[in-house]
């Protein structure tokens, strides 16, 4: 997939890809492109858990997801992030697992537990020479 990255001025940085934008800003009026990074985690595990209710006709109504990450002080990387599903107490018991492999399906958590090879690199507008890093 392809996107192209729009730098709009200040700390904005826009995404666009198919008919979509995604908004960043490092000044709180978008979110930080971090904080995206971890929102897909969350959405997608959500994408997951909804999905599998729905192929079963369990209402998802009471369903609840949090995702709490810790950041290591000295790194400044988060080191350590959690997902809790919260289900209500009609949840069928004989579900819990599979709900949860469901979830182990989530593609950003497949990629990042196997993450790809990232190149950065530089090339020319004028000219199809690049650099990379």
């Amino acid at each position: 997939m392809r996107m192209d990255i729009a730098l709009v001025g200040g700390d904005r940085v826009e995404a666009r890809f198919r008919d979509q934008v995604v908004i960043t800003d490092q000044d709180g009026s978008a979110p930080a492109p971090f904080q995206l990074f971890l929102a897909s985690l969350g959405t997608c595990a959500g994408f997951y858990v909804q999905s599998f209710c729905r192929h079963r006709e369990i209402p998802t109504d009471g369903i609840r997801i949090r995702q709490v990450s810790h950041t290591n002080r000295e790194t400044h990387h988060v080191d350590d992030l959690r997902i809790e599903i919260e289900l209500p107490p009609e949840f069928p018991e004989r579900y819990r697992k599979a709900l949860l492999r469901a979830v182990d399906q989530c593609a950003v958590k497949r990629h990042l537990t196997d993450p790809p090879a990232i190149t950065v690199a530089t090339v020319s507008s004028d000219d199809e020479t690049a650099v990379d890093a």
